[in-house]
C-alpha cells in the first residue's frame, strides 16, 4: 500500500467531531444556568433572597462568558484543519471532559466564595479546572499546528503557527495564578478569571496588531 493510501486511512473528517463538540458545549454551557436556583415563596423579602444569589449570577456569567470563548476559540482552530487523525480526537475528547467539569466547579465555587469555610479551597478547584481545560487546550493547538502541520487546509508559515500558539499558551499560567491566589483569597481568583475572560474576548486579529502581521506564502 502507498504512503498516501496509509495517510488517508489514518485521518478521518472533521465534521463528526465538530459535531460532538459543539453538542457537548452547548449541554455544558446550558447546564450554567441550574444553579440559578428560584427562592422559595415564604423564603422573605423576594428582592433580598435575589440579591443573596450574587456569587452564583457572577459565576454563571464568567463561566458561561469563558465556555464560549473556549467555543470560539475552538470553532476556529478546527476551522483550520481539513482532516483529524487519532491522537487530535483523543485530545479534543479530553478537552471535552474537562469543559463539562465546568458547571460543577462553578457552582462550587459560587455556594462557597463569601461562605465563612471553603472559599479558599472552592476557588483552587474553580480556577483548577479552567487551568487544566487550558492546559489541553494548548496541547491540542501544538498538535495541530506543530506536530501535524499536513492535516491543515492551507499551507501556514511555521512563524504564523507559532504566533497562533503563544495565545493559547498564556491561558494556563494565568490560571494557575489564579488558584495560587484563591488560598489568599477567593476573590482574587474571581478577578483573574473576570480578566482572563476579557483577554480572549479580543478578537485574534487585534493580537496580530502588536505581535505582527502574519506572513504570507507567495502563490
Amino acid at each position: 500500500m502507498s504512503s498516501d493510501g496509509l495517510r488517508k486511512t489514518a485521518t478521518y473528517g472533521v465534521a463528526r467531531v465538530e459535531a460532538l463538540s459543539d453538542g457537548v458545549i452547548a449541554v455544558a454551557i446550558t447546564l450554567l444556568v441550574l444553579d440559578l436556583r428560584v427562592p422559595p415563596p415564604g423564603s422573605g423579602d423576594l428582592a433580598s433572597a435575589l440579591a443573596e444569589l450574587w456569587p452564583n449570577y457572577l459565576a454563571y456569567v464568567i463561566s458561561f462568558l469563558s465556555i464560549g470563548i473556549m467555543w470560539i476559540n475552538h470553532h476556529v482552530a478546527l476551522s483550520r484543519v481539513e482532516r483529524v487523525d487519532h491522537a487530535v480526537m483523543l485530545l479534543n475528547l479530553l478537552l471535552l471532559l474537562c469543559i463539562v467539569a465546568l458547571p460543577f466547579s462553578t457552582s462550587l465555587f459560587a455556594a462557597y466564595l463569601d461562605a465563612p469555610a471553603g472559599g479558599h479551597l472552592a476557588a483552587v478547584v474553580y480556577a483548577g479546572v479552567f487551568f487544566v481545560t487550558s492546559l489541553v487546550f494548548v496541547g491540542l493547538q501544538w498538535l495541530i499546528l506543530m506536530q501535524r502541520p499536513q492535516l491543515l487546509r492551507e499551507q501556514v508559515p511555521r512563524t504564523r503557527r507559532r504566533a497562533l500558539l503563544l495565545r493559547s499558551t498564556l491561558a494556563p499560567p494565568g490560571y494557575l495564578l489564579a488558584a495560587l491566589l484563591g488560598l489568599v483569597t477567593p476573590y482574587l481568583t474571581l478577578a483573574i478569571c473576570i480578566a482572563m475572560g476579557l483577554f480572549y474576548l479580543v478578537p485574534v486579529r487585534v493580537t496580530e496588531r502588536i505581535v505582527g502581521p502574519p506572513n504570507r506564502i507567495e502563490e
